[in-house]
């Protein structure tokens, strides 16, 4: 360990930097007694708040009921680096690779959804720190920058506007000793992930969504004529329900081998100078991200602070969910040793807060849909780290599914298709962490091993 690493975590605070950004909400009141609904969406995350807010447009004057088990955004939606992806497929070389037949309607539908929700945001006057800067990817190896070679001939093939970077021309998109290549696409957003929840939750209240908190769902029965959702004070009936749970085991058991938790990690740095971010070439406002299996996401912060995040991807044995391993002192040490090779001028800067959180990891990397109980309870999950804009695609489909539309969304094969399910434990920890290694190995060498090469034929993947 350096001791100049561990010294720039010394007045670290535990806690997401972006609930320091912003002023906590008046909390809810619980869900009591009995109630009925035209529609409940069970889950106060991105998912549940955009599908609030889409089926209100939808309907004007029903009755749409919202439950959250603890306070909307705090698990999961509150806690990412706000990276805002023109994608619902994470990513177009996942799309290809997975759903060759309908990626280009996949790369259509991310691109046109980032656009729809930036148009909700001014729509419904979200202060948000939204910006549509771009984002930068880099390459450290030779292996890297053919990786990124390919992506560019993908972009270019498929329309997607790219800029390629090397030597003197990335310098001023970003300089550091360890990059040597990178690709710009100027079409990408950032925001403020805890602003975001709280300002789709006015917005919701605003509507007219009654919205309990802390009223965890504990049951789900069905009824002739609708759903019954059974909380700890009392109980929601209604014809159709939307679950927007994703990582947190879900009201259908069948489900709850879909996915699994992965725990990420993130720094913030003290604000920055203009001397500072000019020493590392950084006077632009895009997002960037390295090539690497264990990748690492940076981006500015309104204030000037650089986020560092990524690289660990940790899986807890049986699913864990705990608060407690959003705080993880070793992989903070990595981070601020990468963050001091990676930036030899800012050594000395030091990092103001470290935290963790879940991202719901499906066996493809992407989210998927579906409907049970005779299509009156629709869900959606999986999202694999890449949900701050396909949650929004996915409140639409989840809509959809319930009014019974043939949509472009409902048609989607992606969706429509469950992932590969993981294996009961011990050989769910086993297997992810043979992943890992094979992901770490190839990192090092540029070469896939047998365990990552059998999972490919199998169409399983494992990212953060």
């Amino acid at each position: 360990m350096r001791p100049s690493a561990l010294h720039s975590l010394k007045h670290t605070i535990p806690r997401p930097y972006w609930l320091d950004t912003d002023t906590p909400a008046q909390a809810c009141e619980r869900q009591t007694g009995d109630i009925h609904a035209d529609l409940v969406i069970v889950g106060g995350g991105f998912t549940g708040l955009w599908t609030a807010l889409l089926a209100r447009q939808r309907m004007p004057t029903g009755r749409i009921v919202l439950l959250e088990g603890r306070t909307c955004g705090t698990s999961a939606s509150g806690r990412s680096g706000g990276f805002c992806a023109p994608s619902i497929s994470h990513g177009v070389s996942n799309a290809l690779k997975r759903w060759p037949k309908e990626a280009e309607t996949l790369i259509r539908l991310g691109r046109d959804n980032l656009d729809e929700l930036e148009q909700d945001i001014l729509r419904l006057g979200l202060e948000v720190e939204f910006e549509r800067p771009g984002k930068l990817n880099v390459a450290t190896t030779p292996w890297q920058v053919e990786g990124l070679r390919a992506l560019e001939h993908k972009y270019r093939r498929h329309g997607i506007d790219c800029t390629w970077l090397e030597g003197s021309t990335l310098k001023p998109y970003l300089d550091s000793p360890l990059y040597s290549a990178g690709l710009y696409e100027p079409n990408y957003a950032l925001l403020n992930p805890a602003k975001m929840v709280r300002e789709l939750r006015r917005a919701c209240i605003e509507h007219g969504v009654d919205l309990f908190e802390h009223s965890p769902v504990t049951r789900l029965q069905a009824l002739g004529n609708g759903v019954l959702l059974h909380t700890g004070y009392g109980s929601v009936q209604a014809p159709r329900v939307a679950l927007a749970t994703n990582v947190f085991p879900s009201l259908l058991p069948a489900l709850r081998t879909t996915v699994i938790p992965i725990y990420d990690y993130a720094l913030t740095t003290e604000p920055l100078s203009q001397a500072q971010l000019q020493a590392i070439g950084w006077d632009r406002r895009h997002g960037i991200a390295d090539s690497g299996n264990q990748f690492h996401y940076l981006r500015k912060t309104a204030d000037n602070r650089i986020l560092w995040g990524g690289f660990d991807a940790i899986y807890p044995f049986a699913s864990k969910l705990d608060e407690g391993l959003t705080q993880r002192p070793e992989t903070f040490v990595r981070l601020a040793e990468q963050f001091q090779q990676t930036f030899p001028a800012l050594a000395d800067v030091s990092f103001s807060h470290a935290w963790g959180g879940i991202i719901d990891s499906s066996a493809r990397t992407t989210m998927f849909t579906g409907t049970t109980h005779d299509r009156r309870v629709a869900y959606a999950m999986g999202f694999t780290g890449q949900g701050i804009a396909a949650s929004r695609f996915a409140g639409a489909t989840m809509l959809d599914l319930l009014d019974g539309q043939d949509s472009h969304r409902t048609r989607l094969d992606m969706l429509n298709r469950a992932p590969v399910r993981f294996p009961p434990e011990p050989l769910r920890f086993i297997g992810v962490r043979l992943a890992q290694r094979g992901l770490a190995h190839e990192d090092r060498s540029g070469q896939r091993n047998l365990f990552l090469k059998t999972l490919d034929a199998f169409g399983v993947g494992f990212d953060s």
